[in-house]
């Protein structure tokens, strides 16, 4: 049973709420801020925040009117430095739990817009809704604007909802990916029931024209294709396939790689693990020969191909590899100088024991979940290595995510 209440807030925890303690128990309260005195409706560990009785100094206005609904942010409300200093503060404490006591880099805010994003689209009684959903909710919110996202995306809103809008039937959800590329946007939707009859396709194709899409694809297939969608990895522009990820601003991309970079020095020979499309592959073959990995078969066969027509870079090698089932041996590791990782959210673990037992000099991890990325960095310090710098990258603007960059030295 929900009871109304009046609570202090002590601190903002690792996922954006304030948190209130109450006689030894967390009470979470979104949207509010360390010192402020709030009145709450409150279920279980979770609270909703009615008002802000005493407001703390450093809380400021969210800049999106969607703010406090949309559950794409969660800290808009909090003044810049607090939010700095929050964020760096997340990393450090994800290494403590960890029994690493480490210094961690002032927060790097690299700026820049998203340029991909994955939208819900759902069809209700006013129409077709294209959004994000709200937190904890299956609920959507209807965008209207976004400050993270690059407004060329924004903008095309309207335009692709009047698009994709006979596609969409009464029952159930869409999945709408948008990526803006150096040739425009590249949309892609899937999860949308109907049938692509040749008329269906005429319409679509001839409205992607109107809207000057790069690429339409429905599922896997393509239905127009005006220009190649292009992506700048260091020198070199590659084609991502359609629903291709990529790290979601260009200009913390850059400054991750500059940082790998930075820290590889002279090495002569990388592998590149994880390596999707390229991201770090090309900047890394400007300095050494690579060898990259990935699972992805499509990623791998985007890098090679971009790597056929490059010009002016150390020699590239790509293979396809679970590295979560076959991680590469301590052997393997050992022909190369420096090696270079940024698993998925779930980290690397298996490689990370592999490489704890390797001679390798240098290891970068680049990781968007401080928790995966500080046990996987438990196993290479306890297997010798030490850690020479955490580097904090604010990718994920206004929300709990945080890219990290990690040098271990042998």
């Amino acid at each position: 049973m929900n009871e109304l209440r009046e609570l202090r807030i002590t601190r903002v925890g690792a996922q954006g709420d304030g948190v209130a303690d109450d006689g030894g128990a967390a009470i979470f309260v979104p949207f509010t801020l360390t010192g402020e005195r709030v009145a709450v409706d409150v279920s279980g560990e979770r609270a909703r925040l009615l008002e802000v009785l005493e407001p703390s100094g450093e809380r400021v206005k969210p800049v999106c009117r969607h703010f406090g609904v949309c559950g794409g942010c969660s800290v808009q409300h909090m003044a810049s430095d607090a939010y700095l200093a929050w964020k760096r503060e997340a990393v450090v404490a994800a290494f403590r739990t960890r029994g690493l006591d480490v210094e961690v880099a002032p927060l790097i805010a690299p700026g820049g817009k998203r340029r991909r994003a994955v939208f819900t689209v759902e069809r209700t009684e006013s129409g077709l809704v294209v959004g994000f959903h709200e937190a904890a909710s299956h609920a959507l919110v209807s965008i209207e604007e976004c400050p993270v996202l690059d407004p060329n995306i924004v903008a095309a809103l309207p335009a692709l909802t009047e698009l994709l809008a006979p596609l969409i039937s009464k029952r159930g959800e869409a999945r709408l990916t948008v990526l803006l590329t150096n040739a425009g946007l590249d949309v892609r939707i899937d999860g949308t029931a109907r049938q692509l009859t040749s008329d269906v396709r005429t319409r679509l194709a001839s409205g992607a024209n109107a809207l000057r899409l790069a690429r339409l694809t429905i599922g896997d297939d393509v239905v127009c294709q005006t220009l190649t969608p292009l992506l700048t990895f260091g020198t070199v522009d590659v084609a991502p396939h359609s629903g291709a990820f990529v790290q979601a601003v260009a200009e913390a991309e850059r400054e991750i790689a500059r940082l790998i970079i930075t820290a590889i020095g002279k090495a002569k020979s990388v592998a590149d693990l994880f390596c999707g499309m390229g991201a770090f592959t090309f900047p890394l073959a400007a300095k050494a020969r690579v060898s990259a990995f990935d699972g992805d078969r499509e990623a791998i066969a985007t890098l090679e191909a971009a790597a056929r027509k490059a010009t002016g870079l150390k020699p590239i090698t790509a293979r396809v590899r679970d590295l979560f089932r076959e991680p590469l041996s301590p052997l393997e590791l050992n022909e190369h100088d420096a090696v270079v990782f940024d698993p998925p959210r779930v980290g690397a673990e298996a490689q990370a024991k592999k490489l704890a037992r390797s001679k390798v000099k240098t290891i970068v991890a680049v990781s968007c979940n401080p928790a995966t990325l500080t046990r996987d960095a438990r196993y290479l310090i306890d297997g010798g290595y030490k850690l020479e710098s955490v580097t904090p990258v604010d990718q994920f603007v206004y929300s709990a995510h945080v890219e990290v960059v990690a040098v271990f030295r042998r």
